[in-house]
């Protein structure tokens, strides 16, 4: 994604504003926020298309405003589902900070805007002004949490509990009703979902037909269960595994992030 920015932005422009949106850099100076808006501009891109693929050395620090990303490890004709960026992650800082090439390709899930920054004045940024320092410390260490407890995730639970912690959390933002019978909708392929989980399709269509026994019926993309309740007893969360993160910037008010469970 080759882009060239404008040789200068207004203060007031949708990039500062933009900028002023994301909650976790609420603590960030004015002056500061101001000074990246000046290296930044907003770009949209549907959904299909390829943000940056792996190997690329980032050119821009990029801000997640609207939709989504799928960050997919790919080697050869592989790809696997690795994360989910979402509003207002900050996507792969570590590349941008270190100015090394991305691990990692991201393809555009639903329709995306993305704030980029020049990555040469973000470091410079980061490396005058401790409150945005503090801020994307704050944003990696919430990030590293995240995949670890997607670590704990795959080596801790079954395919059949990885595959009820999904529903369950299907079902929680969907808004149904904690008991009765709830139905809710796969907004992605099985395949996808499945890398995400760590298992094949097979696997993962597999364990949804073994869950019927606990209540659960598919049709098409359309998923049911028949008791809520029951079924979030049968498979109980792990609050150190099932739980939303939350960024802080180092004795900041903390801030909570956008779920990142795939597909909804």
């Amino acid at each position: 994604m080759k882009i060239t920015l404008p040789a200068s932005r207004p203060k007031n422009s949708p990039a500062r504003e933009a900028l002023g949106s994301i909650p976790w850099l609420a603590e960030v100076s004015d002056r500061t926020l101001d000074s990246l808006a000046a290296h930044a501009m907003l770009h949209r891109l549907p959904a299909g298309s390829m943000a940056f693929e792996q190997a690329e050395t980032p050119a821009f620090a990029m801000f997640l405003v609207s939709g989504s990303l799928k960050l997919l490890g790919v080697r050869e004709q592989t790809e696997a589902v690795i994360d989910v960026a979402r509003p207002f992650d900050l996507v792969l800082p570590a590349a941008v900070i270190a100015d090394q090439p991305y691990l990692l390709t991201a393809r555009v899930f639903e329709d995306a805007q993305l704030l980029l920054v020049a990555a040469g004045p973000f470091r410079d940024a980061m490396a005058s002004d401790n409150a945005l320092c503090r801020a994307v410390l704050g944003f990696v260490a919430t990030q590293l949490r995240r995949q670890l407890r997607v670590a704990k995730s795959f080596r801790l639970r079954s395919a059949e509990e990885r595959v009820a912690a999904y529903i369950l959390d299907m079902i929680r933002r969907d808004g149904s009703a904690e008991d009765g019978a709830a139905e809710v909708a796969l907004a992605a392929e099985k395949s996808e979902i499945a890398s995400h989980l760590g298992m094949t399709r097979e696997t993962f269509s597999r364990t949804l037909s073994s869950l019927s026994f606990q209540g659960v019926s598919t049709d098409g993309r359309r998923l049911r269960v028949a008791d809520v309740a029951a079924f979030r007893e049968r498979f109980p969360s792990d609050p150190f595994i099932d739980s939303a993160e939350i960024v802080s910037s180092m004795g900041s008010p903390a801030r909570t992030v956008a779920d990142h469970s795939f597909g909804s």
